[in-house]
């Protein structure tokens, strides 16, 4: 399904349920299909009213209405996501996102309520490894069978690749950091990492745990930048764990 807002269209995965409802917001060359099946499984689990959508120029959404710059994930978290969510008709949910999505949902969050926050590989500064990770992606895209590989799941995968790399590679987000956002967050947390994830370090989680202002769990697995796909029932697990204590509260 889609959803129309007053910049495009976005693609939509809805599963009906009980409150709170939960939103899935993906990584930097993600979309709805490449949760791989996690909205299902926490829906499943939870009963919870479960949505994910691609943001624009991911999956099958329009095109991005602006070009991505180093402001791409404020402007996703304090545009995009309070108009979707307006549109919806939903409030107060709990924002599960992963790499870009959980910064997005951590930008969001310390601008509107939320019921809580389930964090997944998080950004709230630039790593070098980060940066170098990225650059090897790039090179895969170019010549590795990358953008092949995209085009099954993205109708653009040009625009939904360059989107994120080339802002990520930019000089000028070398300073983009979120740890001065972090106080004003006080809904509980959840951050999920792996121990050897490329894309970043246990330093991300540190500077959440110990910048936010609400209660933050952690849980560090084995692997690297998607603890979901890597630990297809520990993750989801203590997802809905999760949720069920925030009901619970």
């Amino acid at each position: 399904m889609f959803v129309d807002l007053p910049d495009g269209r976005l693609e939509v995965q809805e599963l009906e349920g009980a409150a709170p409802t939960v939103i899935l917001l993906h990584e930097g060359l993600g979309s709805v299909r490449l949760w791989r099946g996690l909205p299902d499984t926490l829906h499943q689990l939870t009963g919870s009213h479960t949505l994910a959508f691609s943001r624009y120029g991911h999956g099958e959404s329009d095109p991005p209405p602006k070009p991505r710059t180093p402001t791409f994930m404020h402007e996703e978290a304090l545009e995009v996501l309070p108009a979707f969510l307006h549109e919806t008709g939903i409030a107060r949910p709990v924002l599960v996102g992963h790499s870009d999505g959980a910064s997005i949902a951590l930008i969001h969050a310390a601008h509107h309520r939320v019921s809580g926050l389930v964090l997944m590989a998080p950004h709230v500064f630039v790593e070098q490894i980060c940066v170098d990770a990225i650059s090897k992606t790039r090179d895969t895209f170019e010549s590795g069978g990358l953008r092949e590989r995209m085009a099954r799941h993205h109708s653009d995968p040009d625009a939904a690749f360059h989107g994120w790399c080339d802002v990520w590679l930019d000089p000028e987000f070398r300073d983009w950091n979120l740890e001065e956002l972090l106080p004003r967050i006080d809904a509980p947390t959840l951050v999920i990492q792996g121990r050897d994830d490329e894309y970043g370090t246990l330093a991300q989680v540190d500077a959440i745990e110990r910048g936010v202002a609400g209660p933050v769990e952690r849980l560090i697995v084995s692997g690297g930048h998607s603890p979901h796909l890597e630990h297809p029932d520990e993750v989801p697990a203590a997802i809905a764990g999760f949720i069920s204590r925030l009901r619970a509260a």
